[in-house]
């Protein structure tokens, strides 16, 4: 069961979600900002992690406008081989997060790799360890839509 936030920590989570300061020291930046020790905000920030309160910290990176690739990926596995899968798919360090959802293709996933032709070899190599097709669905067009959840 998921313990319930603090009101600090609803306010951490939603600062977080904004620009951290592009400075030397960005937790001590924010530290200040929320009256805290640059020790308290990044063990709140691990608490968090560790307590599955959030499931992930780190910047997102354009990896076209860092001149390599990336690409949806979708695939259709038998619920009983999900976890199985989902372990083989998730040890690909080009795999940038990975979604189940409720529909014939029920894992979703992000490759992003250092070029196009890497798109391809990654998604051969996960249907050679899984027997499982990956469809790719590259971009087509680019939309922001500033996704962000208030805590």
């Amino acid at each position: 069961m998921t313990r319930a936030l603090s009101d600090l920590e609803r306010i951490l989570i939603n600062r977080l979600q904004d620009d951290l300061p592009l400075v030397p020291h960005p937790f001590a930046a924010l530290a200040r900002e929320l009256d805290l020790s640059e020790e308290e905000v990044v063990g709140r920030i691990r608490s968090l992690r560790d307590d599955g309160l959030l499931t992930r910290f780190g910047p997102f990176f354009d990896a076209e406008a860092l001149g390599g690739a990336f690409c949806l990926c979708a695939m259709a596995v038998p619920a009983e081989r999900f976890e199985e899968v989902l372990t083989k798919v998730n040890a690909y360090p080009e795999v940038a997060h990975n979604y189940e959802r409720d529909h014939r293709l029920n894992m979703w996933f992000v490759l992003a790799t250092e070029s196009q032709a890497a798109i391809a070899a990654t998604a051969a190599a996960i249907e050679r360890d899984t027997g499982l097709k990956v469809l790719l669905f590259p971009k087509e067009r680019e939309f922001f839509i500033g996704f962000r959840v208030t805590a």
